[in-house]
């Protein structure tokens, strides 16, 4: 696979499926969860030029920075504290139109307004969450809850 991402879909259905279609060639071969995480922060980032895009792991019982494409971040987020604390407890996607409403959002830029995060389960068991912020508000919806979660698998298999 080439350096950069080809996506040209006019919808955003269409960016996701474009994207979701180079990230199994992108991601094929490669064992590695650090690694398949990173590619795919690098490519979500470019596909959509979000203020954020990036992972949390879990490790012992805290999530804790992983890779991810934007300003500095958070390092450590504890169990149900903040939006990706609350998606690895409830263990499901949460999307926070604007993060100023969230009771609880940690607020590691002042600039992201609204947020999206996708726990990461193997075997019902949450081992990270993928996290995207951006700075308008309402950024985020269905379509990128359906196709966020289908990326997840994607990094998984």
């Amino acid at each position: 696979m080439s350096e950069s991402l080809i996506i040209q879909g006019e919808t955003k259905s269409e960016r996701y499926a474009e994207l979701a279609s180079q990230l199994h060639s992108l991601l094929a071969g490669e064992a590695d969860m650090i690694a398949r995480m990173a590619n795919v922060a690098g490519a979500l980032k470019e596909a959509f030029d979000w203020w954020w895009v990036g992972f949390y792991r879990v490790i012992g019982n805290q999530l804790v920075l992983g890779p991810y494409q934007g300003p500095i971040a958070c390092t450590r987020i504890a169990y149900n504290r903040g939006v990706c604390g609350t998606a690895w407890a409830q263990k499901q996607t949460i999307i926070v139109p604007d993060v100023e409403q969230f009771p609880g959002h940690i607020a590691c830029s002042s600039l992201s307004r609204s947020e999206i995060v996708v726990p990461i389960l193997i075997n019902n068991e949450v081992i990270g969450v993928l996290d995207i912020d951006s700075e308008q508000i309402n950024m985020f919806d269905e379509i990128d809850e359906k196709c966020l979660e289908e990326i997840v698998q994607i990094i998984i298999h």
